[in-house]
This record gives structure tokens, C-alpha cells and sequence, in this order.
């Protein structure tokens, strides 16, 4: 590997924002620093394979391995043993081992060529799954950046891209931790890092705002967050530019997490956790693509330095190689690792612990605070007892061994609401011995935002494939969220209770040369629709005729064949269809909109008939040719006919008389009694005609015995 630079200053990224957006930046995005390994790199973390259960001492210790002095077991705890085993009996039934999520991971090189595997055992795929418009670029300084992945990025300039550009990946129904790395480094020569913003599942979660500090600009910064994927088959991550700044990604990685983790049964499915500090306390940063320590959903651990309060004196304690017991359990899957290390107090026994973590006050945030009795000196309750307290509000009294004993995980959280500072303390205050704090993890709460309807959004994405519409655009994303940006360009969007619609689109003189797809039918509550002045072909589809439409421009285009009889609701009252090559009969329900006060436009089409003000309607033929009654006419007739030809056969080539004979040869002309049998049937019929003849005289013919 290359030679790596001295890292930059220890300091948390944080971006500022642009108020009043109410979109919490990465306060504590992980700041790049080059990592040299000298150890060959260890497998990733298979989702694809439970780990078998564990025996139920591996979740709490047995009485004989505690401390002399700890006491017997007590019903609690064997009750606790109980419970224990009954989970990991059922742990083979995980759905985030055994499901499908678990097989949706990404890690995507941004700007990348070539797919590879890293120092670290991780697979990165080639730039992909991005939207039109953007380019790939490379940092000015690569020699900076020991990793392929943080070299290579790709920016998308809003006059190729337009102003939204995503990533769409193929992700099922889920939640899935998501880190992206920034990066700037001058790759443009231009001297100035872009101002852009980020969101996830259609919700804006992070903001990065010129001029970026130093380090994060020079050496790039990571952020990362958990969301939810509520839309398939593809969920998307979107950048959104500031006036005419190209936003710039070096890198994705996207894994998916259990869907009960981080208390997703009380919390719900609606809401994002966006990463404001995940803190490991006495150790060095680790985690996939840093280390080669494994975390099953990808997450990195960042060092607790940079956050502590300074003014306090603090020591760091080690488990000394003591195996910890009920971590890397469902559904949170912390890693064995975070409980290995913890830090105390020094000094003097009433000394405090305290963190100071970065917030932005309009948003709640959940705390997680790790702990486990790793000091063997430690053998009963009441030894180590401590409170919590949370922006000076003191939430809860702790006593590690009371809980679950020592060398066990143990984890608590807690919701924090109306903060009215930009830093939040949390602090343990000792009341018996010293306090002490594993790792520590601080998300802001992002509610989702309300979304475009799903089938609203597959008509609009129909649209944009049939209309081919131009990248500049930037029509990627959900077309009406978030809501902090304007809709996809030409686009008016409405609020209604079960999500956003789109009522308007405007998308005159785009020179666009494709067709209406028929899909525009789920747009149920359109109410203009602007075509105009545009090159587009083909027929008008039947779904074009909405209820709710009351203005329909498509003139000066190259539309063809009929219009279609369901255009002309009661709503309708412009309806603009000049200038195209359109014929035939025009539905007598569009042509009363001019009737009843409304403006109707039909000219420049030379085929069209049957109103006043036009030519009537030929009536089989048309344009020199057959029009849609004449071919109903002609089919009709050649019916007629074939059904003549066929009574014709039927009668003289099928229907026999009373007189005719089968003279056909016997199938098998060996047999004489075949041709004796034969032989008779003609004789006795011959005989029974010479009969009747003989009856009968010269002139006449027997009726009741009597000569005529």
C-alpha cells in the first residue's frame, strides 16, 4: 500500500445547514483518516448463515466463574437463564438471518471502474445503479487516500443532471444502514467545496454547506444513518444541487439491518436515524472497511476522544482477554468488541464522566449508552452504582452487576426531547464507586416525510421513459418529495391524506419526441396537462381521458390516429388539440366542452370530421382509404359470405338423400364376407326400387289404392 500522510486533526465533520431547512447535518460524521493494515484481512460478515445458538451460560455467566464473592444465583437470574435459552432456541427463525434483505448489500465505488476486493475483505462493485447527467471524477491528491474507493467520486453538474440525481438500488422492504463518503479535494481545480443536499427514502437527512471545514474538504468524511425502504424495487438515495454546485459522492455502502433493532417495534417503521455519534470508549476507531473487525450491520465505531469533556481526567480498563457474555445478539447485533473496553474516572472517586455531544435543538434524539462490568474486582450489586444524566435532567439510576451480572453486555436507552442547547452532556454521576461507559450512540429521530402516491410515482416514472425526457431535467426520485425541494421540473404536486399527487404538468417547448404512455391513467388527479409546442408521435391513449382533467393542451406536436371518445369529462373546459396529424370522427362529448362555454381548438388536422366547422365523415371511406366503418362493413360482408359458402358445401357435398349409397370399398378388400355383404345390401335395395316402379302405371301413381 501507499506511504499515508499524517492524519488531520482529530474533529468531527460537521456541515453546516442552511436555515431553516429542519434537516439535521451529520454532526458526527466520521472524519477520513488513511488506516494502514499489516494483517491479512478476515472474511466479511455472512448474512447468509445463522451462527448456531449459544448454551445458556454464554449469555450470563455460572455462578462458579463469578468473582469469590459474588452471590448465589437467584430465581431472578435463572428465570433470566430461562428466558435466554428459549431466544436463542429461536434464533435460527431470525428473519434478518433467514430473510431475503439479508442478501441486499452494497458497497459501490463511486467513479469506479472495476470491481475489487479491499484490504479489509470487503467487495466493491463498479460505479452503477446512478442516474443520466453525472460524470466521474478523481481527487487532485490520490496519494491522500490509501483506499481505492475514496479516490475515484462522481459529481453531478445541475446543467447536465438537473437539480435532483440519485442512486437507485434494488432493495427490497426493509431497513438498511447507509454510509456515504464526501470528498472534494479540489478535484474541479476550482478552489471551492459544492453546497448540496442528501436524502433517503424521500426524506432530506443530511446537508453539507460551503465552505467545508479543512479536513473534511482535504481528506473527506463519512456519514451514516439507518432508513427504512418502503418503496420496490428500488429505493433511492438522491443529491439535491444549490444554485449551480454539482453535488459529489465518493462512495456507498448499504447493508441491511435487523427490523426490530434500535427499538423498531416501539418506534415504527416511518421514522430515520440519522448518526450524530457512535462512540467506542478506550479503543481506536473499528469496523468494516477500518479494521478488520466485523459488525453485522456494517457500522463503524468511532473513537470517544474527540467528544469527551477535557476538563475531566478519566482512565481506560480493558476485560484482559475475559470472554463477554450476550453480545452480537438480535436484533441489535452490537459487536463483542464495544464491551472489551470502557473508560472510568480518575483521580478523585467523585469525579464524573461527561460527554458532550453535538444536537440541533428542533429534533429528538435516541441515546444509547453501553455498558459491562469488565473489572473483575467487581462481584455484587452495590459495588458500581451510578446516575445518568441527559442534557441536566438525571433519567435513571444504573448498577451494571445488579442487572445482568459481570463480563455481560448490558444496554440502555432513552429518548431526549426538547433541547434548547446545540450540545447535549451526557453524564454518569457515581454514587458508589466510580462510573463506567462502554460505548455511547446518539441518533437524531428524522420522521419520514409524506411521499408521492406509489402508483402515481410508477406512472410518472412511465412517463419519463415514454416522454424521453431530457437528464437536464433532473426527473429522478420521487417527483414531489421532499418537499424542502421543488417537484421534478414542469411538475405540481398536492397534499392529501394518504400521500402527495400530482395535479399539473407543464412541460411545453422541452422538445420531447416520444409518445404518452397509457399509464398516465393513475394520475387520477390531474388537472392540466401541457404538452404543447413539442415533437411528439403516436396515438392519443384511451387513459388520457381523467376525470378530473380541466385543461388539455397537446398542440403543435405529431399525435396520429383518432381521439379517443373517453377525452371530454364534465371537468374538461380547455381542450387544445391543433396543429397534429390527427382524423376521424371527434367525440361528440369533446366537441360540447365549445358548446357549453368552454374552448376547444381542433385546426391544423386535416383528417378529422363529423362537428360543425369541419368536413363530414365519408361513410366507408376516408384519406383514400377505408375509414373505421367501412372496414366494419367489409368484414361484416365477408362473413356474409363465408357463412353462404359453407351452407352451399353442406347441402350438395355433405347431406345425403334417402336414395344415395355408400359404394366405398371395404377396408379391407381381402374379405369376401365384406363383399358378399355388400353385394346384398345393393340387390335388396335394387329389388325395393323395381318394386315401386312396377306399381306404378304409365301416368300415374297409387294414392289409398286408387289410379290416377
Amino acid at each position: 500500500m501507499l506511504d499515508s500522510p499524517p492524519p488531520p486533526p482529530r474533529r468531527a465533520f460537521t456541515p453546516s445547514r442552511l436555515s431553516p431547512a429542519p434537516i439535521p447535518s451529520p454532526a458526527a460524521a466520521i472524519l477520513h483518516r488513511p488506516i494502514r493494515s499489516t494483517t491479512p484481512p478476515t472474511p466479511l460478515v455472512s448474512f447468509l448463515h445463522t451462527p448456531p445458538p449459544l448454551p445458556p451460560d454464554s449469555l450470563f455467566p455460572n455462578p462458579t466463574k463469578l468473582p469469590p464473592n459474588s452471590p448465589a444465583t437467584s430465581p431472578m437470574q435463572l428465570l433470566l437463564l430461562l428466558l435466554a435459552a428459549a431466544a436463542l432456541a429461536r434464533a435460527t427463525d431470525d428473519p434478518f438471518l433467514s430473510g431475503a434483505p439479508a442478501n441486499h448489500s452494497y458497497n459501490i465505488d463511486c467513479g469506479g471502474a472495476t470491481d475489487y476486493i479491499s484490504v479489509f475483505g470487503r467487495q466493491w462493485l463498479a460505479d452503477k445503479y446512478f442516474s443520466a447527467g453525472g460524470d466521474a471524477g478523481m481527487v487532485a491528491e490520490p496519494h491522500r487516500f490509501p483506499q481505492p474507493q475514496e479516490r475515484t467520486l462522481r459529481f453531478f453538474p445541475p446543467s447536465s443532471a438537473g437539480k435532483s440525481s440519485c442512486y437507485s438500488l434494488p432493495l427490497p422492504r426493509g431497513r438498511y444502514y447507509l454510509r456515504l463518503f464526501s470528498v472534494y479535494d479540489n478535484y474541479d481545480s476550482k478552489l471551492r467545496t459544492p453546497s448540496f443536499d442528501v436524502s433517503a427514502a424521500a426524506t432530506l437527512v443530511l446537508s453539507f454547506r460551503s465552505p467545508w471545514p479543512e479536513p473534511a474538504s482535504r481528506y473527506g468524511a463519512y456519514s451514516d444513518l439507518i432508513f427504512p425502504s418502503a418503496t420496490s424495487p428500488t429505493s433511492d438515495i438522491c443529491f439535491y444541487s444549490l444554485s449551480t454546485d454539482a453535488p459529489v459522492v465518493a462512495s456507498i455502502e448499504v447493508a441491511p439491518v435487523h427490523p426490530l433493532a434500535y427499538d423498531g417495534a416501539t418506534t415504527g417503521a416511518e421514522l430515520i436515524l440519522v448518526n450524530y455519534g457512535r462512540l467506542t470508549c478506550g479503543n481506536n476507531l473499528f469496523g468494516p472497511g477500518f479494521t478488520n473487525d466485523s459488525d453485522a450491520f456494517s457500522r463503524v465505531w468511532q473513537s470517544d476522544i474527540d467528544f469527551r469533556n477535557n476538563e475531566l481526567n478519566y482512565d481506560a480498563i480493558t476485560a484482559g482477554g475475559r470472554k463477554i457474555f450476550g453480545s452480537n445478539q438480535p436484533p441489535n447485533y452490537f459487536p463483542t468488541k464495544l464491551y472489551t473496553s470502557a473508560i472510568t474516572t480518575g483521580g478523585d472517586e467523585s469525579n464524573e464522566i461527561e460527554y458532550l455531544m453535538p444536537v440541533d435543538t428542533r429534533m429528538s434524539y435516541m441515546v444509547w449508552l453501553h455498558f459491562a462490568e469488565i473489572d473483575a474486582g467487581i462481584g455484587s450489586p452495590g459495588q458500581r452504582v451510578f446516575d445518568v444524566m441527559l442534557a441536566g435532567r438525571n433519567v435513571t439510576r444504573i448498577d451494571i452487576f445488579k442487572q445482568v451480572g459481570g463480563f455481560t453486555a448490558f444496554k440502555w436507552t432513552y429518548i431526549v426531547e426538547n433541547l434548547t442547547s446545540s450540545t447535549m452532556s451526557v453524564k454518569l454521576v457515581p454514587v458508589v464507586g466510580r462510573p463506567i461507559l462502554c460505548g455511547l450512540e446518539n441518533y437524531a429521530m428524522v420522521p419520514l416525510e409524506t411521499r408521492t402516491m406509489p402508483n402515481q410515482v410508477a406512472a410518472m416514472k412511465a412517463l419519463k421513459d415514454s416522454l424521453k425526457i431530457p437528464a437536464r431535467m433532473g426527473w429522478n426520485g420521487d417527483p414531489c418529495a421532499p418537499r424542502t425541494w421543488d417537484a421534478w421540473e414542469g411538475v405540481t404536486c398536492l397534499r392529501k391524506d394518504k400521500g402527495l399527487v400530482i395535479t399539473q404538468l407543464d412541460l411545453a417547448s422541452q422538445g420531447l419526441k416520444g409518445y404518452i404512455t397509457d399509464e398516465i391513467s393513475h394520475l387520477t388527479d390531474l388537472i392540466s396537462l401541457n404538452l404543447s409546442y413539442n415533437s411528439m408521435t403516436g396515438n392519443l391513449p384511451l387513459g388520457l381521458g381523467q376525470p378530473s382533467l380541466a385543461t388539455l393542451d397537446i398542440s403543435s406536436n405529431q399525435f396520429t390516429g383518432s381521439i379517443p371518445g373517453t377525452i371530454g369529462s364534465s371537468k374538461l373546459q380547455t381542450a387544445l388539440l391543433n396543429n397534429n396529424q390527427l382524423d376521424g370522427q371527434v367525440p361528440e362529448r369533446l366537441y360540447s366542452i365549445g358548446v357549453h362555454g368552454g374552448v376547444i381548438d381542433l385546426s391544423g388536422n386535416k383528417g378529422l370530421c363529423g362537428v360543425p366547422t369541419l368536413p363530414a365523415c365519408a361513410l366507408f371511406w376516408e384519406k383514400g382509404g377505408l375509414n373505421k366503418t367501412g372496414k366494419i362493413a367489409l368484414g361484416a360482408s365477408l362473413g356474409f359470405v363465408l357463412i353462404v359458402t359453407l351452407i352451399v358445401v353442406y347441402i350438395l357435398c355433405i347431406r345425403r338423400g334417402p336414395y344415395d349409397y355408400d359404394f366405398e370399398f371395404p377396408q379391407d378388400l381381402t374379405s369376401i364376407s365384406a363383399i358378399s355383404a355388400k353385394r346384398n345390401r345393393y340387390q335388396r335395395a335394387k329389388s325395393v326400387m323395381l318394386a315401386e316402379m312396377e306399381a306404378h302405371g304409365p301416368d300415374g301413381y297409387y294414392t289409398n289404392g286408387v289410379t290416377h
